[in-house]
């Protein structure tokens, strides 16, 4: 086989699957790893692909999507996104006011928030606040405004509400970032609210996958080392973590629970 048609038919598979493995290569193919990996750094050179340190994923689209509705309560957990929800939890100390990103993100660190100490959490989510009512230990405030299908809130009452207050600390996620254009995000009522909480934020936590370093969305938020800390996954390829610490920030890189 030509190393052409090699190509196609992993870039086929790329598209088909959404992603690929570099030992899912090797066995088709018979070859190395090097060699597995040198053709997913081509392809990606060629925009056909999007490396991650197992493998490539396919690229995922620029696009402005509208905030749909969604049953988090019957949400996959996917073991990255769990891991890094642990690992920002783990942040939280006693006293602290914290502002609580809503999506994926926030509904999992619900349930790895400390319930042994006080603190205020912040949420621009009503299903967020109803999951919270539960806990004794922490006092929550729920943003104003429009609600979206989703069940967030971000429009500008939202924001005027988050820009009165301080926080110790936000847990921020986004739809994209790379070390050039930062952090992005799908729409500008969600950028400029995100804006507001990091401004009035001590210390900063950006909560991401792997799958979204390397890719930018619609709207930029800020700069990525407006953060202090990035979180994410073991599948982050190297010289994208390489160039985000090259911005002064620290990159956390949660482990594999096998």
């Amino acid at each position: 086989m030509f190393i052409e048609e090699r190509h196609q038919e992993i870039t086929d598979m790329i598209r088909q699957n959404g992603k690929i493995t570099v030992a899912q290569i090797t066995v088709k193919y018979g070859i190395s790893d090097e060699s597995a990996r040198r053709d997913l750094r081509i392809l990606e050179q060629k925009g056909l692909c999007k490396r991650t340190h197992g493998g490539a994923i396919v690229i995922v689209q620029v696009s402005v999507r509208p905030p749909v509705n969604r049953d988090f309560s019957a949400m996959p957990i996917f073991d990255n996104y769990r891991e890094i929800a642990r690992a920002a939890a783990a942040k939280i100390r006693e006293h602290d006011i914290v502002y609580l990103t809503g999506g994926s993100f926030g509904h999992i660190l619900v349930s790895f928030l400390p319930k042994d100490i006080r603190y205020t959490v912040v949420v621009n989510s009503v299903d967020m606040g109803k999951e919270l009512r539960s806990f004794e230990n922490i006092d929550v405030y729920v943003a104003g405004g429009k609600m979206r299908q989703s069940g967030s809130l971000v429009d500008s009452l939202a924001t005027a509400f988050v820009s009165r207050m301080h926080f110790d600390l936000c847990f921020i996620t986004g739809g994209g970032l790379t070390a050039e254009f930062g952090l992005s995000n799908g729409t500008d009522e969600t950028a400029a609210f995100q804006r507001a909480v990091i401004k009035n934020s001590r210390r900063k936590y950006l909560l991401i996958p792997s799958s979204k370093i390397g890719t930018d969305a619609f709207i930029r938020v800020c700069d990525v080392d407006v953060f202090d800390e990035v979180i994410t996954d073991w599948d982050c390829v190297e010289d994208q973590i390489a160039a985000i610490e090259e911005k002064g920030v620290q990159v956390t890189v949660v482990e594999e629970i096998k």
